[in-house]
């Protein structure tokens, strides 16, 4: 918890309480549906929530704007970005429902009204979004394509509505043919040597018109 103090100190009482119980939920639940490894929820705090905050380090989210979390496993990015900015919505989806399951649970454990969640594809979801953010659940090329249509034109951030996506190691390749996306070295904003390789990557989405 302290990691999370330490680079977000003006935290409401609120959060601190939500932010501290938000390990032995986890803890909790992972012990029945398996869905951060046992080396990580010891870590949850800079592994898992600190990770998760990168985006926030990149993106203060408006209050009434609008955020979907693209394969969020057991919440994250999702969770910890809802309880840091909670006048914004945030959407989960996951395809497998065990993950979703931990995903309410957690939610109402911290009373979080500012989350709903849905099992299914992302592209089954017929809604636009000002940011969607994800943690490196496929190829940018193949995430692109998932997530098409579903990003709102009219921006009301510092940067454009888009995709906000973690991701690690070299990314040369992968983001070559991706002109506008900047790459966020999160080693900038976190001194510890987790955060050595990894990154945030805004894609902001251009549409003909």
């Amino acid at each position: 918890m302290n990691e999370v103090l330490n680079y977000f100190p003006n935290l409401t009482d609120q959060q601190k309480q939500q932010f501290t119980q938000l390990k032995d939920l986890y803890k909790d639940w992972n012990l029945k549906i398996n869905v951060v490894s046992r080396k990580d929820i010891d870590e949850i705090y800079l592994r898992h929530v600190l990770h998760s905050l990168g985006i926030a380090k990149i993106q203060n989210f408006k209050p009434g704007s609008s955020v979907m979390d693209v394969g969020t496993g057991g919440g994250f990015p999702g969770i910890p970005l809802a309880i840091l900015f909670p006048e914004t919505q945030f959407h989960l989806v996951d395809s497998i429902g065990k993950k979703i399951k931990v995903v309410n649970e957690v939610k109402e454990g911290l009373g979080l009204e500012n989350v709903k969640s849905s099992n299914c594809r992302v592209e089954e979801i017929d809604e636009q979004y000002d940011f969607i953010v994800s943690r490196a659940v496929a190829q940018m090329e193949t995430f692109v394509h998932w997530v098409k249509g579903k990003i709102k034109k009219k921006s009301v951030h510092e940067l454009k509505n888009g995709i906000l996506y973690l991701k690690g190691g070299d990314l040369s390749e992968e983001l070559a043919k991706y002109k506008t996306a900047k790459i966020y070295n999160l080693s900038d904003y976190f001194e510890e040597d987790f955060f050595d390789t990894k990154k945030v990557v805004h894609l902001p989405m251009k549409y003909k018109g």
